[in-house]
C-alpha cells in the first residue's frame, strides 16, 4: 500500500511547527520617497544588475549562484520548495511512496510544454532526471544507485537501492537542481553541459553577450500551477516581457545604476553599502536569510586536536561583538545554533545552545590549563576576498589574545586560502561562509572532505538521520547530531547571514526567495 508523500509531510510539519525553532522571514526597509498604490500594467522589461558571469545555464551542473538565480527563471523541477522549505509536487501533480521507502512514483501535471513548443513527456523527464543523479555531485553522493524510469505517458517512477527519508528535499534543492529539459537537449549535451537552454519555465532564454547581459524572454504558452505561490513553488506569472541580467562586477556602479535608473534591481549589495543603500530616496532593500557564518577546527592535526583546547576557544569568544564587527549592522546576521535555515521547519532546531554564545573568558583559562597550553602559536588562515569573514578571523585573534593564547591570522587570496584548508598542517581554524542547504547530509560541517571536520561519530548518527522512517525521526535523529556537533565541536554555527538586495521603488510584487525571484514582478514604466 503506497503513502501519499504530500500528506506524510503536511502531518510531520503541523506536528514540527510546535518544536522547530523558526527564523525571521524575509524582510523588506521601505525608505523615503514612496507613493500610495499605483496600478502597473503588465509588460515592460526589468533590468537586474548582477555581480558575477554566469560559467553556464546549465543548472544541472553548477553550483554557481550567478547561473542558479538565472536558470529557475528557464527551468523547473518535480518538486520545488515552499516557502516553509518543505519540497512539494511543481511539474509533478502528485507523489507517492511505497511502503518500504524504495519506490516513488510521480505522476506529471497534464498540458506542460517546452520553450521550443514541444510538449513535455515522462521520456523527457526520464532522461532528464537520470542524467542529473549522474551529474550532480551531490545526488551521485547521496542517492546512488537510484534510477527514473518512464511507466507510461503520465508517470515516471524513481527507485531506490536503500532508503533515504530526504529523497525529496534532495531533488528540491537549488544547487545543481534537476532541471527538467527535452530529451534531445539532454542526449546532445557535451563535457561542458547542454548546448541549449530549453526549459519550462516563465521566462524562456533569448540571447547572452558574454560579460554584458543575459537575456530573458515571457513564454506566452507557460503552464502555471494552480497552487498558490509559496516560495519556489505554486503559481508562477512571468508579468514583464523581458528581464536582462546585466553583468555588473563593480558593487559602486551597481548602486549607483540603481539610482540613475540603469537598473530596477541590484543584487549582492555588500554590507558595508547598507546603511547608505536603506537611506536612499526611492530605493527599498530587502533583506533575507542566506548563509552561515561558521567556525571551523582542524581535529586532525595540531593543538585543536585536542577537544579541551577547542572547548576553551568555543567558551572565550563572545558572538554578539563578532558578529557586529563582520557585519557593521545588527540588521545583517542573527545569533542562533541552528546549523539550517532558520525559516527551514522541517530540519531547523536550537539543540546545543547552551554551548552556544558561551562568553565565559575565565572558563576558558580553566580549560587552557587543563588542555596544558604553553603559548603555542595558533594559526587562523582566512581571506579578505570575503571581509565578513575576515574581520571574523581578526575577532577571534583579539578575544582568544585577552585569555593569553598566543595567535596569528594569515590572509591569502581566495583561491589560496580554499587550497590551504585542505592542508591540515598549513592550519588550526578557520572562518567560511556556508551557504544554506537543503538537508544536512549536504553540510560542509559534516563533510568529510572539508576542512578536517571527518568524525565517525557523526557520520553513523548522519546516515540514521538519512534512513529514518519518518520525517519526526528524522527531525529528532538531526537534533540529536547538531547536540553532538556543540558537544564535539568539530564546528560551531557562528551566526547567520542576511544578504541584501535593493530595489527601485518603482518594482511592484517582487518577493526574494534565496535570491531574487523575478515572476510575479512588474515594473512602472
Amino acid at each position: 500500500m503506497n503513502k501519499k508523500v504530500t500528506l506524510w509531510f503536511t502531518a510531520a510539519m503541523l506536528a514540527l511547527v510546535l518544536v522547530a525553532c523558526g527564523g525571521n522571514d524575509n524582510e523588506t526597509t521601505e525608505n523615503d520617497g514612496g507613493e500610495g498604490d499605483v496600478t502597473v500594467e503588465p509588460g515592460g522589461e526589468i533590468r537586474i544588475a548582477i555581480p558575477a558571469q554566469p560559467p553556464t545555464l546549465d543548472a544541472q551542473v553548477t553550483v554557481s549562484t550567478a547561473s542558479l538565480n538565472i536558470g529557475r527563471h528557464i527551468y523547473e523541477t518535480l518538486v520545488a520548495l515552499n516557502e516553509d522549505y518543505e519540497p512539494v509536487p511543481m511539474l509533478a501533480e502528485s507523489v507517492d511512496m511505497s511502503e518500504d521507502g524504495l519506490t516513488y512514483t510521480f505522476v506529471m501535471r497534464e498540458g506542460l510544454t517546452f520553450h521550443n513548443g514541444e510538449p513535455v513527456t515522462t521520456d523527457d523527464v526520464e532522461a532528464s532526471m537520470n542524467r542529473w543523479l549522474v551529474s550532480s555531485s551531490r545526488a551521485k553522493l547521496l542517492l546512488e544507485g537510484a534510477e527514473f524510469e518512464a511507466t507510461d505517458d503520465q508517470t515516471v517512477v524513481l527507485t531506490l537501492q536503500e532508503r533515504a527519508a530526504d529523497v525529496l528535499d534532495i531533488m528540491a534543492g537549488q544547487s545543481e537542481f534537476p532541471a527538467i529539459m527535452p530529451k534531445d537537449v539532454v542526449e546532445g549535451a557535451d563535457a561542458s553541459g547542454v548546448t541549449e537552454y530549453i526549459g519550462t519555465g516563465p521566462f524562456k532564454f533569448e540571447e547572452w553577450a558574454q560579460d554584458q547581459y543575459i537575456h530573458l524572454s515571457k513564454f506566452d504558452d507557460y503552464v502555471a500551477s494552480e497552487e498558490e505561490r509559496s516560495g519556489l513553488s505554486g503559481k508562477k506569472e512571468a508579468l514583464v516581457d523581458d528581464i536582462y541580467f546585466e553583468i555588473v562586477t563593480d558593487p559602486f556602479t551597481r548602486v549607483s545604476g540603481l539610482q540613475t535608473g540603469s537598473y530596477d534591481i541590484a543584487d549582492e549589495i555588500p554590507f558595508d553599502n547598507f546603511e547608505q543603500v536603506s537611506q536612499m530616496n526611492d530605493i527599498e532593500t530587502h533583506l533575507y536569510l542566506n548563509r552561515t557564518l561558521t567556525w571551523f577546527y582542524n581535529i586532525n592535526e595540531g593543538p585543536m586536536a585536542d577537544q579541551k583546547m577547542r572547548e576553551a576557544v568555543n567558551s572565550a569568544i563572545n558572538l554578539d561583538d563578532l558578529l557586529l564587527f563582520a557585519y557593521a549592522d545588527e540588521e545583517l546576521y542573527e545569533t542562533h545554533p541552528g546549523y539550517m535555515n532558520l525559516n527551514q521547519v522541517n530540519w531547523s532546531n536550537t539543540a546545543g545552545e547552551e554551548n552556544y554564545n558561551v562568553n565565559d573568558p575565565e572558563r576558558a583559562k580553566e580549560l587552557l590549563e587543563e588542555a596544558g597550553y604553553n603559548g603555542e602559536e595558533i594559526t587562523i588562515i582566512t581571506t579578505r576576498d570575503y571581509d565578513y569573514m575576515y574581520k571574523a578571523a581578526l575577532s577571534v585573534q583579539d578575544q582568544l589574545t585577552e585569555i593569553g593564547m598566543n595567535v596569528n591570522v594569515e590572509n591569502y587570496d581566495l583561491a589560496t586560502f580554499l587550497e590551504l584548508k585542505t592542508v591540515p598542517s598549513e592550519w588550526d581554524m578557520l572562518a567560511a561562509g556556508t551557504g544554506y542547504v537543503t538537508i544536512p547530509a549536504q553540510l560542509l560541517a559534516l563533510n568529510p572532505g572539508f576542512a578536517g571536520t571527518d568524525d565517525p561519530v557523526a557520520q553513523e548518527m548522519l546516515k540514521e538521520v538519512r534512513t529514518a522512517e519518518t520525517p519526526e525521526d528524522a527531525y529528532e535523529k538531526w537534533e540529536e547530531l547538531q547536540g553532538y556537533l556543540y558537544d564535539f565541536l568539530s564546528t560551531t554555527v557562528m551566526g547567520h547571514q542576511n544578504d541584501i538586495i535593493a530595489t527601485s521603488n518603482r518594482v511592484k510584487g517582487f518577493e526574494p526567495f534565496q535570491a531574487p525571484i523575478l515572476w510575479g514582478t512588474t515594473v512602472e514604466q
